[in-house]
Order: structure tokens, then C-alpha cells, then sequence
């Protein structure tokens, strides 16, 4: 019972992390189309950065984490997500972690847990 807890845990987490980066990818490379077209100032594009990637974090929290200790997982889903999505971006273009970069990962851990909780709690299973 215990392994098959956390083969499904890692799996439901996986599947979160895979779909925030693909969505933060999507998202700002279309936002990357703007930034050419208009040049807005750096505060701009950060924020942007982060808007998409915390909505990412909550909405595929939401969507893919199950009831049993969705509020775990989806802290996991969140922290994991801000790793690996800085780690495409640095590799596609040499991004690299910013001051705020402890802040960022407490925010996604706790959307990231606030997505999971309200889709535990909206799940009938």
C-alpha cells in the first residue's frame, strides 16, 4: 500500500512539474514576440515571468495532484516546477536566479498547495 502511495505521489507531482514547464515555455515565448515588438523595462518582463509561472503552478496543482496529501505534493509540484523551469530557461538562453529567487520558490510552494487542497477538495474520489 505504502509504495503504491508514492509511485502514484511521484507520478501525480511529475505530471504538475512536466505541465508548468511546458505551459511557462508556451506562455513566454509568446510573451518573448511582445518583449521584441515593444522593449518593455526588465521590472515588466519579471513580472510577467512570475505571473505565469505562479498561475502554472496553481492551475496544473489543481488539476493533477490527488486527495491523499495533495497539500505535500503540491508544495513539491511548486518547488520542483521553479527548479526545472529555471533550469530550461538557463540552458535555452542563460537565465539565471535573480534576489528574489528564494521568495519565488515559497510562492509556488504555496500555490502550489492552495491549487492542490482546492482540487482535492472539489475531486468526489
Amino acid at each position: 500500500m505504502q509504495k503504491e502511495f508514492w509511485k502514484r505521489a511521484v507520478w501525480e507531482t511529475f505530471k504538475a512539474v512536466f505541465a508548468v514547464t511546458v505551459f511557462s515555455l508556451a506562455a513566454l515565448a509568446l510573451a518573448a514576440v511582445f518583449v521584441r515588438a515593444y522593449a518593455p523595462p526588465q521590472a515588466a518582463v519579471t513580472a510577467v515571468n512570475w505571473v505565469v509561472k505562479c498561475t502554472g503552478v496553481f492551475l496544473f496543482s489543481l488539476i493533477f495532484i490527488g486527495r491523499e496529501r495533495a497539500v505535500f505534493k503540491g508544495m513539491a509540484a511548486g518547488v520542483l516546477s521553479s527548479f526545472v523551469t529555471l533550469a530550461v530557461f538557463a540552458a535555452i538562453g542563460g537565465a539565471k536566479p535573480d534576489g528574489f529567487f528564494a521568495l519565488e520558490l515559497f510562492v509556488t510552494a504555496v500555490l502550489g498547495a492552495c491549487g492542490a487542497l482546492l482540487g482535492a477538495k472539489l475531486r468526489k474520489r
